[in-house]
């Protein structure tokens, strides 16, 4: 049985904000760092993909920050769920022409979409975390 003290519990969401502070923060610098590298990776049928690069990378930016700040750590925290559910078509994309990425290896691409679950439970966790925390205050 896992123990559930309030020590723990804010060590668990401090962990968790921590990953899911790094796993956005970094991929929105690479949203303009490798910007064309990006663009290869958006489905065909979205219209204007480099505004698509740089817009989530801006919102990946922005919501990695404000979970960093209690008072906006749940609005944060719904916004990345809400960016995550929007670039999962990429991850299908990749999946079912393997073939336009030829350095990323299938298993990988296979595997992307697991943890894009797994990221998602983590973000709703947090989000539904901070409500329960504000709400004991």
């Amino acid at each position: 049985m896992m123990n559930t003290t309030p020590g723990n519990s804010r060590l668990a969401m401090r962990a968790a904000v921590a990953f899911v502070f790094f796993w956005f923060f970094l991929g929105g610098i690479a949203h303009f760092v490798f910007t064309e590298a990006e663009m290869r990776i958006v489905p065909p049928y979205i219209p204007w993909p480099r505004g698509a690069v740089l817009v989530s990378g801006a919102f990946e930016l922005l919501g990695a920050v404000a979970l960093l700040w209690p008072p906006t750590r749940r609005a944060a925290a719904w916004g990345l769920f809400a960016l995550t559910l929007a670039v999962t078509p990429a991850h299908f994309y990749m999946l079912q022409q393997p073939e336009l990425f030829p350095s990323v290896p299938f298993w990988a691409l296979v595997l992307r979409l697991p943890l894009q679950v797994a990221l998602l439970a983590l973000i709703a966790w947090i989000a539904l975390r901070s409500v329960e925390s504000r709400s004991k205050s």
